[in-house]
């Protein structure tokens, strides 16, 4: 269910603002969005794992945490990352 190392080095360079980046807001939006994907898509199959459906609304919480932030800072920023991210509708 976690990320493989190649997959988070994958996003990290598809999201990062600088070359040694691998913490900003965006990248961590990014790394959220993937593991509540891949959440989401077991929870379809496992209807009653209540405990995983509980991790993914704090994943989700934490990435609307992350995006008020970023939205705060710039706006242009955040339309560009929601809109490649395709989340919110």
């Amino acid at each position: 269910m976690a990320l493989t190392q190649l997959r988070k080095q994958e996003i990290i360079s598809n999201y990062q603002v600088h070359e040694t980046d691998t913490g900003s807001a965006d990248v961590q939006v990014a790394m959220l969005t993937e593991r509540i994907n891949r959440l989401s898509e077991h929870l379809q199959a496992n209807k009653k794992d209540h405990s995983s459906r509980r991790g993914l609304l704090k994943l989700i919480g934490q990435r609307k945490r992350l995006l008020a932030y970023i939205s705060q800072e710039s706006r242009e920023k955040y339309q560009a990352l929601i809109a490649r991210l395709g989340i919110r509708g």
